[in-house]
């Protein structure tokens, strides 16, 4: 066999809860091999090891499976805070390591799987197993076809999409029997759905759990698997492969009509917007927009705002560039004119002194100057 932990090994064997036998290791209480054990992540080997609790050797409890029909007001648990029954009433000490698989809603009755074998418990419980699971639902009303159609389909509830096979067995005055064939199981996943679908559940009863079945078993009786019956059972769970379920169909949403092309609506007509640029409608394209949307418009408005402040700042730039070209010229030839008429006053200055010094007087020129020959 393979290695356990000690405290699995002795909540399996039904000394008493995983929690209780900590604290007995903790307490020194327990012995493998004559030695005692003080540590929790202690291994062993139940084919090999002597355990033993308060100096009484413990043995390993064969693996087994027991079927319960539930009856109504039981809580599918070992213990219950609040005082009520539970299913470990319907069993013996000699299964007391024995515990439920799944769990069946304390107003619906049928089929409860009890074991020990932890593995097969894992294997029939994970939902990717897809083990079937059927139900004897009484809800209100007349069912019609195509709810059950609407079913098989898919139903979306808070916690995802549900699928499910659902056949009218028989109709009375006020209610409807439904068979229902599901491979999940949710909390109360059958009672949420049929109230979603507008009949709440009255009763509900589970006939099927994968392999096992509940038979003629009456509420409240026991059935003990043989040795031979388990592992007959256990080998079709741990080989069973869950058939591929079709994905779930999705109702098509309704979308609105687009406009024809070249129709305007009623605010186009009243305030036509202007005519897009190149660049928009190429942006526009490029981004998979078409040009007639809402989107696409407000998008042309913005565009164009841009584009005009961009041109603003482009010919305020030129204006300027152009006033300070202006201003450059134009106090250059300022300048230009300035040292011209220093320069002219400064030989005035010079022919006037050397004139005064000699005596004589420059004569004035008027007219053009003679060319010179």
């Amino acid at each position: 066999m393979t290695e356990v932990r000690l405290q699995k090994f002795l909540a399996e064997c039904g000394v008493g809860s995983r929690r209780k036998m900590e604290q007995f290791i903790k307490e020194g209480r327990v012995r493998v091999n004559g030695q005692v054990v003080t540590e929790l992540g202690r291994k062993i080997d139940p084919s090999v090891d002597q355990v033993e609790v308060n100096r009484r050797p413990v043995r390993a409890a064969p693996k087994g499976i027991l079927l319960l029909n539930k009856p109504r007001g039981v809580v599918s648990t070992l213990s219950d805070p609040e005082g009520r029954r539970t299913v470990s009433e319907f069993v013996t000490k000699h299964y007391a390591s024995y515990f439920p698989v799944g769990r069946l809603d304390w107003d619906s009755t049928g089929l409860m799987i009890l074991t020990n074998d932890g593995e097969m418990a894992e294997r029939l419980m994970h939902p990717r197993n897809g083990f079937e699971r059927v139900y004897e639902a009484r809800v209100e009303g007349s069912v019609p076809q195509a709810i059950l159609d609407k079913l098989r389909k898919g139903i979306r509830l808070s916690d995802g999409m549900v699928q499910a096979e659902a056949t009218i067995m028989k109709t009375d005055e006020n209610s409807t029997w439904v068979e229902v064939k599901i491979k999940e199981g949710r909390n109360r996943v059958v009672r949420r759905v049929f109230e979603k679908l507008g009949h709440p559940v009255m009763k509900l009863k589970r006939t099927v759990y994968g392999p096992f079945k509940i038979g003629r078993l009456q509420v409240g009786q026991v059935r003990v698997f043989t040795a031979r019956e388990f592992l007959q059972v256990r080998h079709k769970v741990m080989t069973f492969k869950a058939e591929e379920s079709a994905p779930v169909e999705r109702e098509p949403k309704e979308r609105p009509q687009r406009r024809p092309e070249g129709r305007l609506s009623d605010f186009e007509r009243e305030r036509p917007r202007l005519k897009p640029s190149r660049d928009g409608d190429e942006r526009r394209s490029a981004r998979g927009e078409r040009s007639d949307s809402p989107r696409s418009s407000s998008l042309e408005k913005r565009s164009d705002r841009e584009d005009s402040r961009r041109g603003d700042r482009r010919d305020g730039g030129r204006r300027d560039g152009g006033r300070r070209d202006g201003a450059r010229r134009e106090g250059g030839r300022r300048d230009g004119d300035r040292r011209e008429e220093k320069r002219r006053d400064g030989a005035k200055s010079r022919t006037g002194g050397s004139a005064r010094r000699s005596g004589t007087r420059t004569p004035r020129r008027t007219g053009r100057p003679r060319s010179r020959e």
